[in-house]
C-alpha cells in the first residue's frame, strides 16, 4: 500500500522504481511463523521413553526423548509438561536442566490412589510413547524479581523442579545461591540423594539440608517436619530472599503458616500449583449446608449426568466422555475454562480467575465444584 503523501517526498520515483524491480517475495511467511511457534510452543509433543531410572523404592525418572532424536522445545527450570493418559491429563515437573534439550526427565513418585502416577510406574516401559503438551508454568526463577539468593522448601517429589533449578545453576555456572530444605518421609526414600550430596560437595553456592519424618537407625540429620524452627535453624534469617515451595498438597498451608510465624512476607513466597483441593468443603466460602457427597446434575452439550458436589467439574466431565483442554489441573493455566450458564459453582481458592471471568460466568473447571444443578458451555 502506498501512502497518499509518498509522492511528495524527494526521490520517490527512484525508490518506487527500485521496489518495482525487486523479485516478488513468494515466501510463506505465515507458514514460517507457524513452524517457529510450533517449535518453541507446541500444543502437543510425542515423547518416547528412552530410559527408566529407579531413584528410590517409590520413585522412577522417565527419560523422554523425541522419537526422531531431535531437540525438544526449550523450557525454564521449574516448568512442567502435561501428559495425556487413560482419558485424562496430569502435569509433571521436568527434573532435568534446561541446558540439555535432547530429553525431558520426568520424576514420578507413587502416591496412594494416584491414578496416573501409579499407572506410569506400573506399566510404562522403554520404547513406549506418550503425548504431552509443550513446557509451561510460572514456577521458575525470575532474576529481576526473585534475586540471586533463594530458598526452596520441597517435600517428596516436589524436589523435581528444585533439581532442575540446581542443574541449571551448576550446568551454566551461574552465581545464584540456592538452599534446598528437603523433607522426606523416610531416609531410604530421598530422591536424588547421591546427586544432591555430590552437587553440594562441588558447588559452594548450593546447599542441601534434609529433614526426615521416620529416620532409619543411624540417621544423624534433622528429623520431624519442615517447621519454623527448622527453617530458622537451617536457612537463618530469610530477609528479602525468595522462598519456593513444592510438594504434596498438605505442605502448602503448613509452609505458609511456618513462614508467617517467621514474618516472611507472602509476596516473597512462591507456591507451585499442585492439584485441586481434596476437601473443598474445608474452604471458608463453601456453603456449610451443602454436603459435598450429595449429587447434582451437570448438563453440557445436550448431555446430562450426576456427580458429587465435592468432585471437580473437570474430573466429572472427563468421566462422562467430555474432555476440555487442560494442563495444570490446579486453577492456574486457565485452559480448562468453562462458562456456567445456569446454577451455582464453588471456585476453590486456588483458582486464578480474572475479573472478566467473574463478569462472564467463566470458571476453571479443574478447581470448580457444582453446588447446584448446573448447565455449562464449553
Amino acid at each position: 500500500m502506498t501512502r497518499p503523501t509518498a509522492e511528495l517526498y524527494d526521490g520517490y520515483d527512484q525508490v518506487r522504481a527500485e521496489i518495482d524491480a525487486r523479485p516478488p517475495d513468494r515466501r510463506d511467511h505465515a507458514g514460517q511463523t507457524r513452524r517457529r511457534i510450533d517449535a518453541f510452543h507446541p500444543r502437543r509433543l510425542a515423547l518416547a521413553v528412552a530410559e527408566i531410572v529407579v531413584e528410590t523404592p517409590t520413585t522412577k525418572t522417565f527419560r523422554m526423548r523425541r522419537p526422531d532424536g531431535g531437540d525438544l522445545p526449550p523450557f525454564l527450570a521449574g516448568q512442567y509438561v502435561t501428559l495425556f493418559a487413560d482419558g485424562t491429563t496430569r502435569p509433571f515437573a521436568i527434573s532435568s536442566g534446561p541446558g540439555t534439550l535432547d530429553r525431558y526427565d520426568l520424576t514420578v513418585r507413587r502416591v496412594p490412589g494416584g491414578r496416573i502416577s501409579n499407572l506410569l510406574l506400573d506399566t510404562l516401559k522403554v520404547g513406549d510413547t506418550l503425548t504431552s503438551t509443550g513446557p509451561m508454568g510460572t514456577f521458575h526463577h525470575n532474576p529481576l524479581f526473585h534475586g540471586e539468593d533463594v530458598v526452596f522448601l520441597a517435600g517428596g517429589s516436589g524436589v523435581a523442579p528444585a533439581m532442575s533449578m540446581i542443574r541449571d545453576i551448576t550446568g551454566q555456572g551461574l552465581a545464584r545461591r540456592l538452599h534446598l530444605i528437603y523433607g522426606s518421609r523416610s531416609s531410604d526414600d530421598v530422591i536424588f540423594a547421591a546427586e544432591l550430596a555430590a552437587v553440594t560437595g562441588a558447588h559452594r553456592n548450593i546447599r542441601v539440608d534434609h529433614v526426615v519424618q521416620d529416620p532409619a537407625p543411624g540417621w544423624t540429620g534433622r528429623t520431624g517436619l519442615i517447621d519454623s524452627a527448622a527453617i530458622a535453624a537451617l536457612a537463618g534469617p530469610l530477609g528479602g530472599r525468595m522462598v519456593y515451595v513444592c510438594g504434596p498438597q498438605a505442605l502448602y498451608p503448613h509452609a505458609l503458616q511456618q513462614l508467617t510465624r517467621l514474618r516472611h512476607p507472602r509476596r516473597r513466597t512462591r507456591f507451585e500449583a499442585n492439584g485441586a483441593p481434596a476437601r473443598p468443603q474445608d474452604q471458608p466460602h463453601w456453603p456449610r449446608d451443602l454436603p459435598p457427597e450429595e449429587e447434582v446434575t451437570v448438563t453440557v452439550r445436550g448431555t446430562a449426568f450426576r456427580t458429587p458436589r465435592g468432585r471437580p467439574l473437570l474430573d466429572a466431565l472427563e468421566d462422562n466422555g467430555v474432555r476440555p483442554e487442560s494442563a495444570c489441573r490446579s486453577g492456574e493455566c486457565s485452559l480448562c475454562r468453562v462458562r456456567v450458564l445456569k446454577g451455582e459453582v464453588h471456585s476453590a481458592e486456588e483458582a486464578r480467575l480474572r475479573m472478566a471471568d467473574h463478569a462472564s460466568g467463566h470458571v476453571h473447571s479443574c478447581v470448580a465444584y457444582p453446588l447446584t444443578d448446573v448447565e455449562l458451555d464449553l
